[in-house]
């Protein structure tokens, strides 16, 4: 009677330990799949955040046309404000945030794969203010605009071009 007893115990025991196990291995299945869910969640919201910069920046002070060209409203980036800013990057290290890695303007038409500097600036097509960075990029058309002489008369030069915002993975 007493083995008997036992065993029963003995196979109680190893019913509640299986089921403890499989509750746990459920359980830890269940909190990866919810941790993934957030890392893509996370990694959104920094590309959200990084097309809302996109969209803000060309409105900035610190490429906005302003009232510097005639019929200039939103999205207008001033090249030449954005030059002298390529010119002094290391001044606005961090401003914009770690995670942007970069802020380039690229023509769209005609299309020219050289990037801007003091020497080829205005007949270039890739402006990038930090150079040579590397990342996700969110980006949003714009006008791209800047001061030309013909001759002697001083005129408003625009063209499209996208403003690439480039950003660090969260993950």
């Amino acid at each position: 009677m007493v083995k008997r007893g036992q065993l029963k115990i003995q196979q109680m025991a190893f019913v509640l330990i299986a089921l403890t196990l499989f509750f746990a291995f459920a359980g830890l299945f269940l909190l990866s799949f919810a941790l993934s869910g957030i890392r893509e969640s996370s990694t959104r919201i920094g590309e959200e955040g990084a097309f809302l910069l996109v969209t803000r920046l060309a409105n900035s002070p610190e490429f906005s046309c302003g009232d510097s060209f005639d019929n200039s409203g939103s999205n207008c980036v001033d090249g030449d404000k954005v030059m002298m800013l390529k010119e002094n990057s290391e001044k606005y290290e961090g401003f914009w945030g770690d995670e942007i890695l970069n802020i380039e303007i690229v023509k769209i038409y005609p299309r020219d794969d050289t990037l801007c500097n003091q020497g080829n600036y205005p007949n270039c097509g890739i402006l990038s203010v930090f150079p040579e960075r590397k990342g996700f990029y969110k980006e949003n058309f714009v006008s791209f605009c800047k001061k030309t002489s013909s001759g002697e008369k001083m005129y408003d030069k625009c063209e499209i071009a996208k403003l690439r915002v480039g950003y660090r993975s969260v993950q």
